[in-house]
């Protein structure tokens, strides 16, 4: 596998690798390995401290990193501690001029301390239940995808993501924005390589054209 590109996927806020499960590239050019989000020592741990852990996990050298939304935020992170062929970022911001009005709002006022990541946490698994089938399958997506649910996580990613003061985007960042994001609207992003269509959900619905951008960037 010497001959082959090493990509390590990191997955949104909350999400599991199985975002990426309909990402397909060239398995004679590349091997695909997915980061999974790890507990937070404490809440107060620094987002440098937090990335640093996953510098073992990287067992390639100059390997290719692609994380969505916060996972974005942390492959930059990431990359500052090791060498890289590449960051690519998708539904996600390079620094703290891209953070739209209202999160900014939400970290000035302090009011995302009121999230309910208690009850976040302890959501049960509604899919079991009889309710209407579109409602069902929403569910059932979101047991899916979204299954990281310790409420130390939720706390610690929420603060990191509202507070992440980068202020100077690094050179080798390429990014992929859909154009209508509703969690980072387009209008704040510069330098971005735009999705007709692409919501902040675009990796797992609009996963075709992503896998097609990413092979012709690489």
């Amino acid at each position: 596998m010497e001959d082959k590109i090493h990509i390590y996927f990191m997955p949104g806020l909350a999400a599991s690798s199985m975002i990426f499960e309909h990402i397909k590239l060239p398995e004679k050019k590349y091997v695909l390995h997915y980061l999974e989000w790890i507990a937070p020592d404490s809440v107060k741990e620094s987002l440098a401290d937090y990335a640093s852990k996953y510098v073992a996990l990287i067992k390639h050298k100059q390997p290719i990193l692609v994380g969505v939304s916060f996972g974005g935020i942390l492959v930059q992170e990431l990359s500052r501690l090791l060498k890289t062929r590449k960051v690519i970022i998708i539904s996600s911001i390079k620094s703290r001029s891209e953070m739209p009005k209202r999160l900014r709002f939400l970290k000035n006022s302090k009011a995302y301390k009121f999230f309910p990541s208690r009850k976040l946490s302890q959501i049960d698994d509604f899919s079991k239940y009889d309710f209407h089938p579109h409602l069902k399958k929403k569910t059932e997506l979101y047991n899916k995808y979204m299954s990281v649910r310790d409420e130390k996580y939720l706390n610690w990613a929420i603060h990191n993501v509202l507070h992440w003061n980068n202020t100077l985007p690094q050179d080798n960042i390429i990014h992929i924005h859909g154009n209508k994001d509703e969690i980072f609207p387009i209008k704040y992003i510069k330098n971005c390589i735009p999705v007709e269509g692409g919501t902040h959900a675009m990796i797992i619905v609009k996963a075709k054209k992503i896998s097609a951008i990413i092979e012709e960037l690489l």
